[in-house]
């Protein structure tokens, strides 16, 4: 076949080839597809000048030559894989497909994410979801350098040009021991901490800054703390003694045996989380998804 000429090969032609062989027939070809029989003679014409070969002897019956064969065998797969992208591109403008960069701050990310993703999934089988886990303040850069496509985390500083949509307020509570000198009192105020070792997570964390700043504002200048780095660690070394938490009530349901909880009186350290994103920046795919977990986790 001859394409040195650099033609553009209209496709709508490959499909009048496939049906002419089918039938048999240029009438019956143009019956099925709704045209003239002229305009059917005029594709084919118009394909074999274009490749530069005869594909179809004419005569009483039609017969391929063995060109036309080898187009024939080709020219399906080609219709097939034009039908393929076809799909491909109507499942990515409509958001059935396509591949979603999330950020997560724990421990959202690994005690509700799991439970929040998999209907959604199930939904959209064909969506890829790739999640980042860190602080807010890393999947804020995060948004900002377009590493990511929305995050959930807390509040951007005022006057950021990232979206925040309120969603929740984490609820936050004291774990202790429960023979803990503390497990006396029904609730806690922030100044009964002092004394004994708080476990912290790592100094980027937005949680850490909220409970340093509630424990300030309380009077609390100087805590005993001990750097466990992870939220989802807490449990364990509490369970171990190695001090007390603040930690969100939600992953300490149920409360572990041998450990209880206490509420905070008097100081605020529930935390506004939302979803984070750039101003009109999702594609179809990522509207999907950023709706689903707003509508999932505003019900928290």
């Amino acid at each position: 076949m001859n394409y040195e000429r650099g033609e553009i090969v209209d496709i709508n032609a490959f499909r009048t080839f496939q049906w002419i062989v089918k039938h048999g027939s240029f009438n019956r070809a143009a019956e099925e597809m709704n045209y003239a029989q002229s305009t059917v003679t005029t594709q084919i014409q118009k394909l074999e000048a274009d490749l530069g070969i005869q594909l179809i002897q004419r005569g009483k019956k039609i017969r391929l030559t063995e060109a036309g064969r080898e187009f024939y065998e080709q020219s399906q797969e080609i219709l097939q894989r034009m039908e393929q992208l076809r799909t491909s591109l109507t499942d990515l403008h409509t958001g059935e497909s396509g591949v979603v960069r999330i950020g997560v701050m724990e421990p959202t990310a690994s005690f509700r994410m799991p439970t929040l993703l998999k209907p959604f999934t199930v939904k959209y089988p064909k969506v890829k979801i790739s999640q980042m886990i860190a602080g807010t303040s890393v999947l804020l850069e995060s948004l900002l350098q377009e590493k990511i496509d929305f995050a959930i985390c807390s509040s951007p500083n005022v006057g950021s040009e990232l979206y925040f949509q309120p969603l929740f307020h984490e609820k936050f509570i004291v774990l202790m021991p429960d023979d803990h000198p503390l497990s006396g009192f029904a609730e806690l105020e922030p100044a009964l901490l002092q004394g004994y070792r708080l476990l912290v997570t790592s100094a980027s964390c937005a949680y850490r800054r909220k409970v340093e700043m509630v424990l300030r504002e309380s009077g609390v200048l100087a805590m005993d703390t001990m750097e466990v780095g992870s939220m989802t660690a807490m449990k364990p070394f509490v369970q171990n003694r190695f001090g007390i938490a603040l930690v969100p009530s939600f992953i300490v349901d149920p409360v572990p045996e041998g450990l209880t909880v206490r509420p905070l009186r008097g100081a605020s350290v529930d935390m506004l989380i939302g979803l984070v994103c750039r101003a009109s920046s999702l594609t179809p795919t990522g509207a999907n998804l950023y709706n689903w977990l707003k509508q999932e986790l505003h019900a928290l």
